[in-house]
């Protein structure tokens, strides 16, 4: 599950005030990394390893009954508990970055220009090992009862589905630089892998 999503929510407490960030993930054996601004407040604190919960839920469908009470959603969700550490070491830092760029675009960190040291110090890599996780779905049809089978309305699922869409090139970018060939192999986000 965590290696068909994008999008990772990761949440923090700070002073009795929780904060939820977005961000990109990928999952690298046993662990989670992220990565960010060093000037991000969020970073600042996850970085002090306070306890922090990240989530990933992919999406698959709309369970549309003819009950309000019973409508629901087809998803899949995995929710993972701990407190993340920094990933210090330069080699594990460019490791991680890769793999979170690769996560997303497989390829692409070979082809472009890797960090520089001063971009390197200025980005935060935080690891969340995977000892504490809960995973839940749902593929169910509506449950609709009683009475309410009767009602001449519509149920069933509507599927939900993201796609991957035709490269767009830069306003900037050079004619000559054709898109390469791995941007037409993106895995589409949420598919089962």
């Amino acid at each position: 599950m965590l290696d068909s999503g994008r999008v990772a929510h990761v949440s923090v407490v700070d002073d009795g005030q929780p904060y939820v960030i977005p961000l990109v993930y990928a999952r690298l054996g046993d662990s989670v990394v992220v990565h960010g601004s060093t000037g991000s407040r969020a970073f600042r604190l996850l970085a002090r390893g306070l306890p922090a919960c990240l989530t990933v839920t992919l999406l698959d469908g709309y369970v549309l009954a003819k009950a309000a009470f019973e409508a629901s959603m087809r998803y899949r969700s995995a929710m993972v508990l701990g407190s993340f550490d920094v990933v210090g070491d330069r080699s594990e830092k460019l490791a991680a970055l890769a793999a979170i760029s690769d996560a997303c675009v497989p390829g692409r960190w070979s082809d472009i220009r890797p960090p520089t040291g001063k971009e390197l110090a200025a980005t935060s890599v935080l690891r969340l090992a995977l000892d504490e996780w809960s995973v839940k779905a749902n593929d169910g049809w509506p449950t609709d009862e009683g009475d309410d089978l009767d009602l001449p309305v519509w149920s069933g699922v509507v599927p939900l589905a993201a796609v991957v869409g035709a490269p767009q090139e830069a306003p900037d970018l050079d004619p000559a630089v054709r898109a390469p060939g791995y941007l037409t192999d993106i895995p589409t986000p949420g598919l089962q892998v």
